[in-house]
């Protein structure tokens, strides 16, 4: 049951985590749009096909998790951006924070699931890309 938990919590931070790369892509400007789109891209699909993963694991186990878009603004817990354009130091500011948040979160998924060794697999592999964007993004504050 824990596992399971894990998963939909995970689930609904990463899709939020890829909708919200998307739309700082979208609004990013600034000296560091051209690196940051293309970082931000990255981190879209990362994340989407990260939940892609997490939500076939949690049907693997038999539990159909719950991704459509009212469960995920209602479970979001996570930093929001603000709507228009969004100066590329902002974007680092947000996203680090962000990503915080994913990968605190992630851990304690990880730790919830100790007792099913694939999906804490999973669960680290999908920490560790995590944790080398939010050192790419962290890496434009100098």
């Amino acid at each position: 049951m824990q596992t399971l938990t894990a998963l939909d919590q995970t689930l609904i931070d990463l899709i939020n985590l890829g909708l919200l790369a998307r739309q700082a892509q979208w609004s990013v400007v600034g000296p560091g749009f051209r690196e940051l789109h293309a970082l931000l891209d990255e981190l879209a699909h990362l994340a989407m096909g990260a939940s892609d993963s997490v939500a076939e694991r949690a049907i693997t186990l038999g539990h159909h998790p719950d991704g459509r878009a009212a469960t995920v603004a209602r479970e979001n817990t996570l930093p929001s951006l603000d709507v228009g354009p969004l100066r590329d130091t902002a974007v680092v500011a947000a996203f680090t924070a962000i990503l915080d948040a994913v990968i605190t979160r992630l851990q304690a998924a990880t730790d919830a699931a100790s007792d099913d060794l694939v999906t804490g697999d999973l669960l680290i592999g999908i920490t560790g890309a995590l944790q080398r964007h939010a050192w790419l993004i962290r890496a434009y504050s100098g």
